[in-house]
């Protein structure tokens, strides 16, 4: 049981790591990588996402790599 419990602290640590993330962004044909500093990667993704609706009204795209 105290092995159980020490994996799951182990994991639950190691799943709100903050870290850097790139978001790369598409626009006519020009890719331009945004640092996203210091976040959860639940938090990059909205991030990305919301430059991806931007990117999208300009014909392009974004993704979190």
């Amino acid at each position: 049981m105290k092995k159980f419990f020490a994996l799951t602290i182990v994991v639950v640590a190691l799943a709100s790591c903050k870290k850097d993330y790139t978001c790369e962004c598409t626009i006519a044909g020009v890719t331009t990588p945004t640092e996203i500093k210091d976040a959860k990667k639940a938090d990059a993704e909205d991030a990305c996402n919301a430059l991806d609706v931007a990117a999208k009204l300009a014909g392009g795209s974004c993704a979190l790599k």
